[in-house]
């Protein structure tokens, strides 16, 4: 919550309007609003939960993850609001006596710890108390597992609403580049996208709206009636992956899905033959829809050839410009799927964590 409180402070200091204001009906709430030139100087806050499966999440985080959906970008050309409900709701915040008056030393002592002690956040502190603490949109959470037999597995819940990077396929080990690293990860940053509009995927080679929907629609066939089939949830982050890698060609667009299913689809499937059938089963029957239509241009090629697919969140440190400083990797989907069908001929069960 201390942390909460200083990327909160990080917004207010760097000149955005942080006021309380009536949102589509649903009563006055607090809000930021700004534009998109005072986006870019604002430093992103990541906290990082350290071994955050040994305890059951679905438990200790359970709030977070319930509020996190309610976050809300509007876009008027380049001028922005953005809302979200309350994680500290008023009532906790603004304690009151058994006369039903507030009180002033547990709020005082309340606001010293949250670190808003400074005279120049009295009036933010002030819409704090009446309106609540919600999570500030430059807050990202990261969160580091094991996934073995002495920690608590994931349920969909928590996948469907987190992206599940396996960190030896996305920043895989290189011995040879141990003292003199050859590439760099590329800078992430807070989103500032809620919802996927039309207009957001103009400018790339989706201009049409439709081909990633059609990915996905084709993906989901494949699921149906299944415990992995998909919802709006995943079509809506779909598009905004499509729209942050901002794609200009085929192998980057479909690097964005491939990406998307590693980090999003393949994590939820899990189970023995009877769950998954055999001959052919659910992972050959996404294979050959991936293979034969959806990813074919990137599925048969091979790494670090002239049309793979690029890596998304790593670049080379040295080149002439952008574009040689892409580095080319084979199908990450393609090799898990293989992995994962393989475990399951092999010992009758698999999932996506070794």
């Amino acid at each position: 919550m201390q942390f909460i409180g200083k990327a909160w402070r990080g917004i207010a200091d760097s000149g955005l309007t942080i006021t309380a204001q009536n949102i589509d009906e649903q009563g006055k709430c607090l809000v930021v609003n700004g534009d998109g030139e005072s986006l870019n100087g604002l430093l992103p806050y990541w906290l990082c939960l350290d071994e955050m499966n040994l305890a059951p999440v679905e438990q200790y985080f359970a709030d977070y993850l319930s509020v996190l959906e309610t976050r809300e970008w509007c876009w008027n050309d380049d001028l922005f609001t953005y809302r979200c409900d309350p994680l500290l709701k008023p009532s906790v915040l603004s304690l009151k006596d058994k006369d039903g008056n507030i009180d002033t030393a547990y709020n005082t002592q309340l606001r010293n710890s949250l670190g808003f002690e400074e005279s120049k956040y009295d009036g933010l502190w002030s819409l704090i108390c009446k309106f609540g603490l919600s999570i500030p949109f430059n807050l990202m959470v990261a969160g580091t597992v094991n996934m073995d037999e002495t920690t608590h597995g994931f349920s969909r819940k928590v996948i469907d609403r987190a992206l599940t990077f396996d960190f030896g396929e996305f920043f895989p080990n290189d011995y040879n580049q141990f003292f003199s690293p050859e590439n760099k990860d590329k800078t992430l940053r807070f989103p500032i996208y809620s919802h996927a509009k039309k207009e957001h995927l103009t400018n790339t080679v989706d201009s049409v709206k439709q081909r990633s929907i059609n990915f996905l629609t084709a993906v989901n066939e494949v699921l149906a009636n299944t415990p992995f089939q998909l919802a709006y949830r995943a079509l809506n982050e779909l598009l905004l992956a499509v729209i942050s890698a901002n794609p200009q060609d085929e192998p980057t667009l479909k690097a964005v899905w491939d990406d998307f299913l590693m980090c999003k689809v393949l994590p939820r499937i899990e189970g023995d033959i009877d769950k998954l059938g055999n001959e052919p089963s659910l992972i050959e029957q996404l294979e050959k829809v991936l293979a034969e239509d959806q990813l074919s241009d990137i599925w048969h090629q091979e790494k670090e050839s002239a049309t793979a697919r690029p890596d998304l969140f790593r670049e080379q440190k040295e080149g002439a410009d952008d574009a040689a400083k892409v580095i080319r990797i084979g199908c990450r989907s393609k090799a898990k799927i293989t992995w994962m069908q393989t475990r399951l001929s092999n010992a009758s069960f698999t999932s996506f964590w070794p």
